[in-house]
């Protein structure tokens, strides 16, 4: 696999629009910060870390509104991919969907969300946007 930041949001992304309440997703210190982003943002209900073997998996739990009809995650879009990096200056900070979603950002001080590194002055690598 040349690209495992697509296959998690493809994986969420397909869990959601068929309606599925939980997706299991391999297990990498990445894939972890990312979910930990989106459900500090609202976006997912939950997770749990696995221990299985030979290799731990992320079990998330997916947020729906108004019951069961729409999910919480309308969209998952990689940015930035193996073969074409995309990299946001501090000066050039991105909004999603006119501040209603959130871009996931690798800075020097780990992932976090376009707000936050707005706050804290910082630019990186714009991996994906959610909203």
């Amino acid at each position: 696999m040349t690209d495992p930041i697509a296959d998690y949001l493809t994986r969420i992304r397909n869990a959601s629009r068929v309606k599925k309440r939980i997706v299991d997703i391999a297990h990498s210190n990445i894939k972890l910060e990312i979910t930990k982003i989106l459900l500090d943002q609202g976006f997912i209900r939950g997770y749990k870390v696995t221990d299985e073997k030979p290799r731990p998996i992320i079990r998330i739990e997916l947020k729906y509104m108004s019951g069961f009809s729409t999910p919480a995650i309308v969209n998952l879009e990689r940015i930035s991919r193996p073969g074409l990096r995309k990299y946001v200056k501090v000066s050039d900070h991105v909004r999603v969907k006119n501040g209603l979603g959130i871009a996931i950002l690798s800075t020097s001080q780990g992932l976090m969300t376009n707000k936050e590194a707005k706050v804290r002055n910082l630019g990186g690598e714009w991996l994906c946007a959610v909203y």
